[in-house]
């Protein structure tokens, strides 16, 4: 199993460390936020493709070099055609992949078919795809909380499950979790989203440290609002749950459950690329050296103090225990 002291193990600095973690991660993305990164080389797959971060992003990183594995559902759709065009237009190492996250079946069969095209295991897993479905919490039914759970989460995890054989046999990777500020804070009336991104965050982190020896990098990006076409679709789902609802639960949120369905999120102002120019610098960091979180916003960022608390508390809870103070220390040391 491969030295853990890949990254710098300083115990005695380890508590005001991690309290600074959060801060340093926005600095450094402020640090870089003109750098042009060179990813030549790498193999990227991103989930959630047809539109917003994922595609993007999968536009992006291919044109700083990388082979991207642009996966998305209901393949044949226009997306994916013009995704082909413009690989084809700019001669880009681009491959567009039918995948459902909530398939098993078909996760591991994209991710083997990225495998076998670059010849060798993934280098870098993004974790894009995710939905929202709003209403008051008790308005969520059972078909609605089951399926923003196997979007966000268990498709998240059973794509890591995919690739994480092949990045641990090659002693490298990359995982991005694509959070949100959500995953922090909460908002009232926004239905099970922040229990998903929440559980995101755990599952990411959770991963960063046991995935220290083998050098395999985890960071949770915890985006803003920004203008994608996530609230078109979470309006389509919040409609159909309005339209199956049952008044006994309904009956105590009139005024949320009469604007379910009716988001209107085209006011939004900042550029979206600012998530995928976030992660294609995050991915030419050196390893061992990437932040665990790192906030990207066109705006106010409330989940820095709450980073930097979480962070000092596990560093100051396990970072002295000899087995898991190690991996603890290297990932809140970064």
């Amino acid at each position: 199993m491969p030295d853990l002291t890949r990254r710098t193990l300083l115990a005695g600095a380890a508590a005001t460390g991690a309290l600074a973690a959060a801060s340093r991660a926005q600095d450094l993305e402020d640090t870089l936020h003109d750098v042009t990164p060179d990813l030549s080389g790498k193999s990227i797959v991103i989930t959630g493709c047809s539109s917003g971060f994922g595609r993007l992003g999968a536009e992006l990183y291919a044109r700083l070099g990388a082979r991207v594995f642009a996966t998305m559902r209901n393949i044949p759709r226009p997306e994916a055609d013009e995704l082909r065009q413009l690989a084809s237009d700019e001669n880009l190492d681009l491959h567009i992949l039918p995948l459902d996250v909530l398939e098993e079946e078909m996760t591991y069969g994209a991710v083997g078919e990225a495998e076998r095209i670059n010849g060798g295991p993934l280098d870098v897993l993004i974790n894009n795809a995710g939905i929202g479905i709003t209403s008051p919490v008790e308005v969520q039914d059972m078909e609605a909380t089951r399926l923003i759970f196997d979007t966000n989460v268990f498709g998240c995890h059973r794509m890591a499950r995919a690739v994480l054989p092949g990045m641990r046999k090659a002693g490298s990777g990359q995982i991005f979790q694509i959070s949100s500020q959500l995953g922090r804070v909460i908002v009232p009336h926004a239905g099970h989203y922040s229990a998903t991104k929440f559980a995101l965050e755990a599952m990411g982190e959770q991963l960063a440290y046991e995935l220290v020896p083998h050098n395999i990098d985890v960071t949770i990006i915890e985006p803003g609002g920004y203008p994608t076409e996530v609230w078109v679709n979470r309006n389509i789902y919040t409609a159909a749950l309005k339209e199956r609802a049952s008044e006994v639960h309904t009956a105590g949120y009139p005024q949320q459950v009469a604007q379910m369905g009716q988001e209107d999120g085209s006011g939004r102002t900042a550029d979206p690329l600012d998530v995928p120019r976030a992660i294609a610098r995050t991915i030419a960091m050196p390893p061992g050296t990437r932040p665990l979180r790192l906030p990207v916003s066109g705006g106010f960022v409330p989940q820095t103090a709450i980073n930097a608390v979480t962070a000092k508390t596990q560093v100051e809870w396990l970072g002295r225990s000899p087995t898991l103070g190690p991996v603890v220390r290297a990932v809140h040391d970064s």
